[in-house]
């Protein structure tokens, strides 16, 4: 497996799903979801997770995910342990004067904003252990209380900082996870340095600044005969949009040096991921978006329309009969929960299939291995047991597929 010059050739990754697999398990879990009360995601979670990883291939060879529904329910279980005196927390802060509750909201936030830190090292962790290629496994060693403490302080100087010290903290994060992983016996290394970083953050930094205020100066011309058109917010959404490319292209920037400063021993990864087709990625996301919330809109309307129609009488629309109906029809209330919850399924559907797929799909094919031949005398290691699972993380809403 070698190039006529003698190097090695570089094996690419490999991702075999389509979007139809994903969307029919999508939503066969969700339609599970309403009946068991939410619990069966941690079965969605796992099948999703063993999609993602057996159609992802390495050389021929797929990952495996070995985690189980029932690991993530007990992480789930022992996190409520946390979050049950949160709760009782909040119910008290709400009896007190606005000063102490405005004062305590924010003492919780800083203490999740720290737990949210050990709770990603943790979900990395789980993860990691319970995922194998060619029948060796992977982990992850360091302090998920070193990692919290570690994002904590990066992320006082990056407020302090406006913004600025970023790089640093992503380098230094980045670095952190990568020396603390393995694959089997043998230890992942990572060349990483902020100086990779500087300077695309900062002329993104500039950039978005630079529209910012041009799109505030506009929009505040707009405002100068003190009357607010339609037409005055056309400047700031061209300048979201703009943000949003710019904030996609230094992201495209960071992942692809990033991952590409990872090795293993000889094995060395290389990962491409440019910004157009991130940006791509989210155009698809929004069509895909609108076009759902517009039939769900359509077919809410005509339920609607024909459950409480007299409130439509006439042609217009009264908000009392229409109250009326949904104080005394429990079908008309129903009705009104059950298009609620479609309309989350729809957003969650549509982010996972285009933004959580494609972000997926976009890493796999930008990413290529070299001296992927040197792993093959690597010895594997027992499985981390002591993972019960990555509830917090769940509970926090910041853990991945």
């Amino acid at each position: 497996m070698v190039w006529d010059g003698g190097q090695e050739r570089p094996v690419p990754v490999v991702f075999t799903g389509t979007r139809g697999e994903l969307g029919g398990m999508l939503l066969r879990g969700y339609l599970l979801l309403v009946p068991t009360i939410g619990l069966y995601r941690f079965w969605l979670t796992t099948w999703k997770r063993r999609f993602y990883w057996s159609h992802t291939e390495i050389d021929g060879d797929a990952l495996e995910y070995t985690g189980n529904a029932i690991q993530l329910l007990i992480g789930f279980l022992m996190a409520l342990a946390i979050f049950v005196p949160l709760y009782g927390l909040f119910f008290y802060l709400s009896t007190q004067s606005s000063t102490a509750a405005v004062i305590g909201y924010g003492g919780v936030g800083v203490l999740l904003w720290f737990l949210s830190g050990y709770a990603v090292y943790r979900a990395r962790d789980f993860r990691l252990s319970r995922t194998l290629w060619r029948g060796i496994r992977f982990d992850q060693a360091g302090s998920a209380w070193g990692y919290a403490w570690r994002r904590f302080g990066w992320s006082l100087l990056v407020l302090l900082t406006a913004g600025l010290a970023y790089p640093f903290m992503a380098a230094n994060l980045w670095s952190y996870r990568y020396r603390h992983s393995w694959y089997g016996d043998r230890q992942f290394a990572f060349a990483g340095s902020w100086k990779q970083l500087v300077g695309p953050f900062y002329l993104s930094y500039g950039t978005v600044a630079v529209i910012t205020l041009i799109g505030l100066v506009l929009w505040g011309a707009a405002l100068g005969g003190g009357q607010m058109r339609p037409a005055g917010f056309v400047p700031l959404l061209i300048a979201a949009a703009l943000i949003g490319c710019m904030i996609l292209r230094y992201h495209s920037r960071e992942l692809s040096r990033m991952l590409s400063s990872v090795s293993l021993g000889q094995a060395r990864l290389t990962v491409h991921v440019s910004a157009g087709a991130l940006l791509g990625q989210y155009v698809l996301f929004g069509f895909a978006l609108l076009g759902t919330f517009i039939v769900l809109g359509i077919g809410g309307f005509v339920v609607i329309g024909a459950l409480a129609a007299d409130a439509f009488a006439g042609g217009g629309f009264d908000p009392e009969i229409f109250m009326s109906h949904m104080r005394g029809s429990f079908v008309t209330l129903a009705a009104i929960i059950f298009g609620y919850l479609l309309v989350l399924g729809g957003f969650s559907l549509m982010s996972e299939l285009f933004l959580g797929l494609g972000y997926w799909k976009l890493v796999a094919k930008g990413a290529a291995i070299t001296g992927i031949d040197s792993l093959r005398d690597v010895r594997a290691r027992g499985e981390d047991k002591r993972l019960a699972g990555e509830g917090l993380a769940d509970a926090l809403n910041v853990g991945a597929y």
